[in-house]
């Protein structure tokens, strides 16, 4: 089976010479590389021309639409039958297109997934970032690698679908976060079975400050409104969480005016995100950043999801974004 690696870019130049080399190395070499230029001022066409003597690659400009549309058009283009969507501040294992080819050989899906990681190289926030999106104690749940297969959701940053799914499906649709999730959704409304392909996973940089960061996640809060409005079922407890750790550390915070052990609640969790990140990553600096990281996701994300809430389910408002034009800043 031959694949069309599809990336849509935005202002990422650096990152993509890093994605670009990580394929260079792959053990199986069945694959060609669509990037997709959305409207970029910092454009990498220079980074691409120095691996074409070593990528099939397309690499084409486009007005800036977001990365949904921007996968779309970008999907158009392919000539292979599967595709697999990476994004742009990925770094590709070199074993991945073996790993893939051989588990959709003994098991054929039209859509699969795979978790993500962190390498040693990545800088201390990106480390930290990375712990908070895959920890128990966070919102990260499965994207940590469990093996469940039943009904998986595969994100965008590290997703392989079939061209012929994909076409009957219309693509991602318009939505400017979730976008992956609502296409997730779809597939499974529509009897498409999907798969998690645990050896699948890929080095994902995500954010490289809190505050790109805190954007990201508000954005997310959002989504899930959202997305329950077109999508009812998907909505579920543990969605509430993050809205729930706001109101209680809030809460436990105004109780410790009056009595200082209203502060033992979130030091007991500070401390509990300290030790599991110090002892995944064996720095204890890793650790001390990630109580920030979790944080900065779980109330960027709580307060995202309470304001989408507010708006969308008890004022009856449309649909919002917010930090769309300063996303990346």
């Amino acid at each position: 089976m031959n694949f069309s690696v599809v990336v849509p870019v935005y202002n990422r130049p650096e990152e993509v010479d890093e994605l670009l080399a990580s394929l260079t190395r792959q053990t199986l070499k069945n694959f060609e590389v669509i990037i997709a230029e959305d409207g970029s001022v910092r454009k990498c066409d220079e980074v691409v021309r120095k691996y074409t003597s070593s990528l099939p690659i397309l690499y084409f400009e486009k007005p800036n639409s977001g990365p949904g549309e921007t996968r779309n058009v970008a999907a158009a283009r392919a000539r292979y039958d599967y595709l697999i969507f990476f994004d742009s501040d990925c770094i590709i294992p070199e074993h991945y297109m073996e790993k893939v080819s051989s588990s959709l050989a003994e098991n054929f899906v039209e859509a699969y997934g795979g978790p993500d990681k962190a390498l040693p190289s990545f800088t201390t926030v990106q480390k930290a970032i990375n712990y908070s999106m895959t920890s128990f104690f966070t919102t990260g749940g499965i994207r940590g690698g469990e093996r469940s297969l039943d009904k998986f959701h595969p994100r965008s940053f590290n997703l392989g679908v079939s061209r012929k799914a994909f076409r009957d499906l219309g693509g991602y649709g318009k939505m400017r976060f979730g976008e992956d999730i609502d296409f997730s959704l779809r597939l499974i409304e529509n009897g498409y079975k999907t798969a998690l392909i645990p050896e699948a996973y890929v080095y994902h940089k995500r954010r490289s400050t809190y505050r790109q960061f805190f954007k990201q996640v508000y954005n997310s809060g959002i989504a899930r409104i959202n997305l329950y409005l077109s999508h009812p079922d998907s909505l579920k407890p543990v969605h509430f969480l993050p809205s729930l750790f706001v109101v209680a550390m809030l809460l436990s915070l105004f109780i410790s005016i009056f009595f200082p052990y209203g502060l033992l609640v979130p030091a007991l969790y500070s401390s509990l995100v300290l030790i599991d990140a110090t002892a995944k990553n064996g720095s204890l600096k890793v650790g001390l950043s990630s109580i920030a990281a979790a944080w900065t996701q779980l109330f960027g994300y709580g307060t995202g999801f309470i304001v989408a809430f507010w708006k969308r389910l008890i004022l009856k408002e449309g649909e919002f974004k917010a930090f769309e034009k300063k996303f990346y800043e």
